[in-house]
């Protein structure tokens, strides 16, 4: 999940936004499909085999992992439920030298579950342009060596893909007018677009609308970020009208995909979704919105249609999450994005299913917000690390912050103006302040679950420099 990277993309468009007045399916089927992510990073959570019973109860047939732990894939034999199972970005190295490691791969963590526990696809890495550890260059080579190792044991048919962020764009509107980011296309778009294309798979993309809305809520209407009724924004380009910040963001990765010359790529939706509960500068984080959001992009998923740019292409999506996690770190909507509390309780009720769509009130009526402010901070404030807070505590707070948190960690990249001192301190310092000031150095925004602390004098790091204010 990423904060200000998305947001950047579509800040402009709302600008000048003014609010007035679908039994386990094939992936690309008529009605679209409503699958969910199961993230276990958590200490209270059911066991695998409760949380396949839960799922079942619900009537979802599609879930998404993030590794392939034995015991959670044990649990789904014979549960009719198709997974997406995970390589994780740590191995994307080792995957991408060579089959032999890959083979290995596959045979211990899919053949040995696979068919009596379903497969559909493997996420090869996860939000890799955005990985602190830099492994965008063994991403393809990676996918193509797992899709070998698949197809060396006739097991082509599970597709092979990589969930991308939507700060890989350059541009985002109007979404006619999106484009990736330039120092991506050579070396990493195109080659993955074509094995994606060759493979007969599809493009990942983790899309979440409540970022943009929580920074802009001054220019970005409620309504348009979580489905309900609104007059729309039109697309100056080709004047398709957009009625929602969701599928604004899906057409932009398309026409993206389409100014390299791949205008059939499919697209499923990985990760996206709403949190029930935040800090106080999360604005529109709530149960009711995360209600609205949620429920009605399940209803516009399975009553099926496309998005504006690709009306007959069904809409599939994975929610983000099943359950709250309480030891996930970063700011307080990241252990709420749940469906469900560990007790199994949900945290608030809407239909998952074509069948519960008949009986579910109706989220899409329009509500009237007025957002206060963002409110301002006096002096100049740095955010640091807190080094007592140990390294796996940094190490986790930092890859929160590069990744989904949408701090710029460019300038700590190898070669870059503040990659020395090569410190975890030093590093996870700039990465937290990015963080803090792109919050507007907000209550609550440097902090990093004890991994990070306020400061009234410049840090000192090399020769780098820490900027303040909100740049």
């Amino acid at each position: 999940m990423e904060f200000f990277t998305q947001l950047s993309h579509f800040l402009c468009a709302f600008l000048i936004f003014v609010c007035s007045s679908n039994s386990i399916v094939p992936v690309f089927s008529d009605g679209g499909t409503i699958g969910i992510n199961y993230g276990r990073i958590a200490d209270n959570l059911p066991s695998p085999p409760q949380v396949v019973q839960l799922l079942k109860a619900q009537g979802i047939t599609k879930v998404k992992l993030y590794d392939t732990n034995s015991d959670v894939l044990s649990a789904f034999s014979g549960s009719g439920i198709a997974l997406t199972v995970a390589l994780p970005n740590e191995q994307l190295a080792s995957a991408a030298a060579g089959t032999s490691f890959t083979d290995a791969w596959v045979q211990s963590n899919i053949l040995a579950y696979h068919p009596n526990t379903i497969i559909e696809a493997i996420a090869v890495g996860n939000e890799v342009f955005v990985d602190p550890a830099n492994t965008t260059q063994y991403l393809v080579a990676a996918m193509k060596n797992v899709h070998a190792s698949l197809s060396k044991n006739a097991a082509s048919s599970i597709k092979v893909s990589s969930p991308i962020a939507l700060s890989a764009l350059e541009n985002s509107y109007p979404s006619s007018s999106g484009s990736f980011k330039p120092e991506l296309i050579e070396p990493v778009i195109k080659p993955m677009l074509s094995f994606l294309k060759e493979t007969g798979s599809y493009l990942m993309v983790n899309a979440y609308p409540f970022f943009a809305y929580i920074a802009n809520t001054d220019t970005i209407p409620l309504d348009y970020a979580v489905f309900r009724n609104n007059s729309g924004n039109p697309d100056s380009n080709n004047g398709l009208l957009y009625k929602s910040l969701f599928e604004a963001q899906i057409d932009a990765v398309f026409a993206a995909a389409a100014a390299l010359g791949y205008k059939d790529v499919k697209i499923v939706i990985s990760e996206t979704g709403w949190p029930s509960k935040g800090d106080e500068n999360e604005i529109g984080a709530g149960v009711d919105n995360a209600a609205a959001y949620n429920g009605n992009l399940v209803r516009r998923v399975l009553t099926g249609g496309g998005t504006p740019l690709r009306p007959d292409e069904p809409i599939n999506v994975y929610l983000f999450a099943l359950f709250n996690e309480n030891q996930k770190t970063g700011a307080t909507s990241e252990r709420n994005y749940g469906l469900f509390f560990p007790d199994e309780k949900k945290v608030y009720d809407i239909p998952l299913t074509v069948e519960g769509l008949s009986a579910a009130p109706n989220m899409t009526e329009s509500k009237t917000k007025v957002a206060p402010a963002p409110a301002t901070a006096a002096g100049q404030t740095w955010c640091v690390a807190n080094e007592k807070a140990g390294k796996k505590k940094l190490k986790e707070a930092l890859d929160y912050a590069c990744g989904e948190g949408g701090a710029d960690c460019r300038p700590i990249q190898p070669g870059a103006t503040c990659f020395n001192p090569s410190t975890l301190e030093a590093h996870a310092s700039y990465a937290f302040n990015s963080y803090y000031q792109k919050n507007y150095r907000k209550s609550g925004t440097c902090d990093f679950g004890g991994a990070a602390y306020v400061i009234t004098h410049s840090p000192k790091f090399g020769s780098c420099e820490f900027p303040t204010g909100n740049n």
